[in-house]
């Protein structure tokens, strides 16, 4: 008898859960975005929101979350109903940096959320002042390895993409770097482009503009293949180093324990988003190359980067600035 009642609290639960999916939304969903406007982040998020608005029928209203480097942002999306009304941004610094950085972080990257889609992916660039001493990557290398520790190079933070991404170089090419940390790229950038640092690791939207007025010189990128607004700049990948190649991704998480179902609908309607032809084309002016993937795939490229992550911090003994 007592099996009989679980087995139809469960199917009754099954089927409150299946009518539920079948009829959402049916009200606005909220998508946290765990950075301040203006950036790339915000650019990807906003242009979703819009495109999916459209598809679902419901209005997607953004909400910027920023500080401590996306943590609270993530924290806010992992604890949310997991009802698909509140489903958030993925980045790279959110779902595998800082979760590496920072064991005692409030949520785990793994355990803590759903992944929906990789929105799309971006390039991050090494780029010198024009008056470093290399020209391509081949005398960028040789340069580095002739003088270990006589030049620096300036990232967004400590902990941020920028500094693990220098980290990752130096460990793959076995050379070594000073790591000077800024306050975010904006500052970083401007140190570099004075010539009081001689070397900046980005991501490629922040430093395009300054690469397309001559002001930097891009050096080496991290992409899936030569990009074509820098045709003469290789890849890590073709310089025979695999794990600096991974590009930055920006996807679609929702908190753990929402119904696959919808999922389904949340990941059927980003992949539509991204057929836009003005959200694709914002992307692509961004630097950014949509992507769409699966919710497997984007789980996948989440575990894969968070674990690439907690191995580099171990190697270099990196440790988060409080």
């Amino acid at each position: 008898m007592q099996k009989s009642k679980i087995a139809l609290a469960l199917s009754l639960a099954a089927a409150a859960s299946f009518a539920q999916a079948q009829s959402y939304p049916t009200k606005p969903i909220k998508l946290i975005i765990p950075f301040a406007p203006g950036g790339t982040t915000d650019i990807v998020g906003r242009g979703a929101a819009d495109q999916m608005s459209r598809i679902l029928g419901q209005p997607v209203v953004v909400e910027n979350r920023a500080g401590g480097g996306g943590s609270i942002g993530a924290d806010a999306i992992a604890k949310s109903a997991p009802d698909g009304y509140t489903i958030g941004i993925s980045t790279v610094s959110t779902m595998a940096v800082n979760p590496a950085c920072n064991p005692k972080l409030s949520y785990d990257p793994i355990k803590d959320f759903k992944p929906i889609t990789n929105l799309a992916n971006v390039a991050n660039v090494i780029a010198v002042n024009p008056n470093f001493p290399a020209k391509d990557y081949k005398e960028f290398l040789a340069t580095l390895k002739a003088n270990p520790g006589k030049y620096s190079y300036a990232s967004s933070g400590t902990c941020g993409f920028g500094h693990m991404l220098g980290e990752q170089f130096k460990v793959s090419t076995k050379t070594f770097m000073v790591h000077i940390p800024y306050r975010g790229a904006g500052p970083a950038l401007n140190d570099v482009l004075a010539g009081q640092v001689p070397i900046m690791v980005d991501n490629l939207p922040s430093s395009m503009p300054h690469i397309k007025a001559g002001k930097l010189r891009p050096i080496v990128v991290a992409a899936d293949k030569r990009l074509e607004s820098l045709p003469n700049v290789p890849t890590f990948g073709e310089m025979g180093l695999k794990e600096p190649n991974d590009p930055a991704w920006y996807g679609l998480v929702a908190p753990a324990g929402t119904p696959d179902d919808i999922i389904k609908k949340l990941n059927d309607a980003a992949v539509k988003a991204l057929q836009d032809k003005g959200f694709r084309e914002r992307l692509l002016a961004a630097g950014a190359e949509p992507s769409g993937n699966s919710p497997a795939e984007h789980a996948a490229e989440i575990k894969k980067e968070f674990d690439k992550m907690r191995n580099l911090v171990k190697v270099q003994n990196i440790k988060l600035e409080q």
